[in-house]
């Protein structure tokens, strides 16, 4: 565990200090749409993980501060080695990642020789250096469409997400049982009691939602796409079953309108944020760029092994791979 900040920084003005670093370190920083919005408000880059990641490699940037979690980190690490890559706290991990061990998911795939690992990319490096193709929530239904149907598909590690695409593609992927701790939090109970208060708002949802979730939304999509759905969806009020700090964009980008978020069992509850994005602060990210530490560190054949099924992922979504290049590894 990263130990606690014991250090008095009461006396500092954190903005101040940490805008002072990011040009002395020449630093860029990147704040996920989960994180808190002092947070995201200074960030040079709010958005997505992978989007953040392939954002910071077109800068001249030597420092790349994520604030978010550490598979997101190791994402921009593959995709920048050159540059330094810094975490706030190391401890900031994700429920999916931790469901998925590289050791486990090893075995399992030897244990199916005939299926092709198609993974979401809130896993390890470790994991992805072991699969064929990574997805994103956005990226999923544009690769996914491109797999012939007589292929065997291993989906990880969001059984959610691949329910979701079993079901709107008619596949029977075989689906590795990880889920998100935010997105499992969402009580079907209370979300009717809200759209029962506001029967005109639509319902956005992420796919990492359960299906009970879901199905109750006029729209699935990434925060990226729920966000874009905000800023077009006709009418006054909108219902988001994603982490609630993306309102934070919703609330800056259209003013006029109304976002709730979703809620947990309890109806009032704090559970749907996420306490691994939480783990980030001001204090940490000051501590962070001044000590250029704790930094993301990686072996080079890791490296270029996940890069590889990161690369395939590209290449698919854009559309400049073959349907005969899908073999297995």
């Amino acid at each position: 565990m990263t130990a606690p900040i014991r250090e008095n920084l009461s006396g500092l003005d954190l903005r101040a200090e940490i805008d002072r670093l990011r040009k002395e370190r020449n630093a860029v920083i990147l704040a996920h749409y989960y994180q808190k919005p002092e947070i995201q408000d200074l960030a040079d880059f709010v958005g997505d993980s992978l989007e953040l990641s392939r954002k910071a490699a077109d800068t001249d940037a030597d420092v790349i501060a994520f604030c978010g979690v550490k598979f997101m980190a190791e994402t921009a690490k593959i995709l920048s080695p050159e540059k330094i890559v810094i975490l706030p706290d190391m401890d900031a991990g994700c429920s999916l990642e931790d469901s998925c061990p590289p050791e486990q998911f090893k075995r399992f795939r030897e244990a199916h020789p005939d299926h092709i690992a198609l993974t979401y990319i809130n896993c390890s490096a470790a994991v992805k250096a072991l699969s064929d193709i990574i997805v994103t929530s956005s990226s999923a239904e544009t690769i996914i469409s491109q797999i012939p149907p007589e292929q065997k598909i291993i989906f990880g590690p969001d059984r959610h997400l691949g329910g979701y695409m079993n079901r709107k593609f008619g596949r029977d992927m075989l689906l590795w049982p990880g889920v998100c701790i935010v997105h499992e939090a969402f009580s079907e109970t209370e979300l009717l009691k809200l759209k029962a208060q506001h029967p005109n708002a639509p319902v956005a949802a992420h796919p990492e939602c359960p299906p009970y979730i879901v199905d109750h939304a006029d729209y699935v999509g990434s925060t990226s796409g729920i966000l874009q759905f905000a800023k077009t969806f006709e009418g006054d009020t909108l219902i988001v079953a994603t982490e609630p700090h993306i309102i934070h964009q919703m609330e800056l980008a259209i003013p006029e309108k109304n976002f709730i978020g979703a809620p947990g069992a309890d109806g009032n509850c704090n559970c749907n944020i996420c306490p691994y994005m939480a783990l980030n602060t001001m204090e940490k990210l000051y501590i962070a760029l001044r000590d250029l530490s704790p930094r993301i560190e990686m072996d080079e054949e890791l490296r270029l092994g996940a890069r590889k099924s990161l690369d395939r992922m590209l290449e698919m979504a854009s559309g400049t791979i073959g349907k005969g290049d899908l073999g297995q590894r």
